[in-house]
């Protein structure tokens, strides 16, 4: 009877050890599957690339035209290089809160389309054009009288000031045309038609080119290279530039624009009857885009802060050397900032559609393009920090002068490589969770860590490590950039987005049919 018994025991014990194998099994093929799901595949990377390529080229042309813009105006001096930067950062704060509010429409029409809901397209698409509207009209037109009671308050002498007020209320008067723009490029985008937006993008800097060219040197011209200029032409230097980015963001605005309202678009969409201010609409792309507008115009403040007051604050040269450095970081993250637009658009589309495992692989398909790009991008900044800043210095610029903004500009590269990935990894993961509408931490996020290390981190450096000069800022912002992007990864990867719905209370409309 023992004998049997000790058996019994013996055979059960193998019973629990083989329940226990398979369930580690099971769990191991659980866990494989939703690897799976999880992983992008070929297709994932190609759906990504697809949308993204238009809007990265539409991206990197836009820092393209203030790139050309900043390599003309540095023949007319560094100091007006910098003045274009200082007033160029300080329009921005203004305008960016605008900007973010509008990406909604990207999210909220890409989620009508993957749920083919059409008839809201419209709606949302106006309710972008009026929010554009009156944001130009109380905020940015009053802004351009008193644009250069800023640049006093932070103590600069009265001809650098002149030439920050002229550019800013330039920008601040032709910013109808960059928030507008902005609005119907995220249409587009939502509607998974990019090509609209690339084709607008470089007929812009096209304009911009040749219209800088001629109100910057005038008739003069650029004899140095052999361009001729055109006679009777006035030469207005750093205020021509502002005029040829206010006629290439037009032109970037009009062609949407034209597009959009065209009677093929008007036949799909039935957008010239919905013109009336949709109260429901506008309504819903503000709620759920201020919170997305305040991380924006939060977090140029903060950089406007730091370029202008903090880096800045260690005299001209440091000046010029931070926006010469920060024009070639413009260029490293504005691709990625492309991609960031393209996952909000595919996330939104697969979560109207309700499958939420392929939002989660084109947000980690961008992601994995981006890390590429801005990677190569940091690699350049190291091997070649000594040689990039030489092409916005003038060579009858005295040669100490020269070596010591070259000097300065190449440090603050090694800082920018430094920063690369995990930036990438904030810039897309913050354009993923766009797309499922989550914008409220995110913002906050942005909000405490950008004051806390950017401000407040830049502070302490300058009084507690003024040796290190404008350098020591840029420690701090690289940290700002890495813990920023920590946060955002983890804030993807938990997956609390999943819950979102923006579109329930529109789900028993009827679905009209596909544009």
């Amino acid at each position: 009877m023992s004998e049997n018994l000790r058996q019994r025991k013996r055979w059960s014990g193998v019973r629990v050890v083989n329940t226990a194998r398979a369930r580690r099994r099971s769990c191991r093929s659980a866990a494989a599957r939703t690897l799976r799901l999880m992983l992008p595949v070929r297709s994932d990377i190609r759906e990504v690339w697809t949308q993204a390529w238009p809007t990265v080229l539409a991206m990197v042309s836009y820092t393209f035209m203030q790139f050309v813009d900043s390599l003309m105006v540095s023949v007319v001096g560094p100091t007006e290089v910098a003045a274009q930067g200082n007033a160029g950062i300080w329009t921005w704060v203004l305008i960016s809160f605008a900007f973010g509010v509008t990406t909604l429409v990207n999210t909220l029409v890409a989620q009508c389309v993957g749920a083919k809901q059409f008839s809201r397209i419209a709606a949302y698409a106006w309710a972008g054009l009026w929010i554009s509207l009156a944001y130009w009209a109380l905020v940015l037109l009053p802004s351009a009288y008193v644009a250069g009671s800023l640049f006093e308050v932070m103590g600069h002498d009265a001809s650098f000031i002149a030439m920050e007020r002229s550019y800013a209320q330039i920008l601040l008067v032709g910013g109808i045309f960059v928030v507008a723009g902005k609005a119907l490029s995220n249409v587009f985008f939502g509607l998974q038609r990019p090509k609209v937006i690339t084709l607008a993008a470089i007929a812009g800097n096209v304009v911009n080119i040749v219209a800088a060219f001629i109100f910057i040197f005038g008739e003069a011209g650029m004899p140095t290279l052999g361009l001729p200029g055109i006679p009777g032409t006035p030469a207005y230097g750093l205020v021509g530039a502002a005029i040829a980015t206010v006629l290439g963001t037009a032109v970037e605005c009009i062609i949407p624009f034209a597009v959009l309202f065209s009677a093929r678009m008007n036949r799909e969409l039935q957008i010239w009857r919905a013109w009336r201010p949709d109260a429901a609409a506008i309504r819903e792309v503000f709620s759920l885009g201020w919170p997305a507008g305040l991380q924006f115009s939060n977090e140029i403040i903060c950089w406007a802060i730091f370029m202008t007051v903090l880096a800045g604050g260690f005299g001209a040269d440091h000046m010029a050397a931070g926006w010469i450095a920060q024009r070639f970081v413009h260029m490293s993250f504005m691709p990625a900032v492309g991609l960031s637009i393209a996952a909000t658009s595919l996330v939104g589309k697969h979560i109207g559609e309700r499958n939420l495992p392929h939002a989660v692989r084109s947000a980690h398909a961008a992601l994995a393009i981006a890390l590429a790009w801005m990677g190569i991008c940091g690699a350049v900044f190291v091997l070649f920090r000594n040689e990039l800043p030489l092409a916005f210095l003038a060579s009858d610029l005295p040669l100490e002068q020269r070596a010591h903004i070259t000097e300065i500009a190449s440090k603050i590269l090694l800082c920018a490589a430094a920063f690369q990935l995990l930036d990438a990894v904030g810039i897309t993961y913050s354009g993923a969770l766009r797309g499922a509408g989550d914008t409220l931490v995110p913002g906050l996020v942005t909000i405490v860590l950008s004051w806390g290390i950017i401000v407040g981190g830049g502070v302490l450096i300058v009084r507690f490590a003024p040796q290190l000069e404008s350098i020591g800022p840029w420690f701090a912002a690289t940290a700002y950039l890495v813990v920023f992007g920590v946060v955002l990864g983890i804030r993807f990867e938990r997956g609390g987005w999943k819950r979102l719905h923006l579109l329930d209370a529109h789900s028993s409309k009827d679905a009209s049919s596909a544009p």
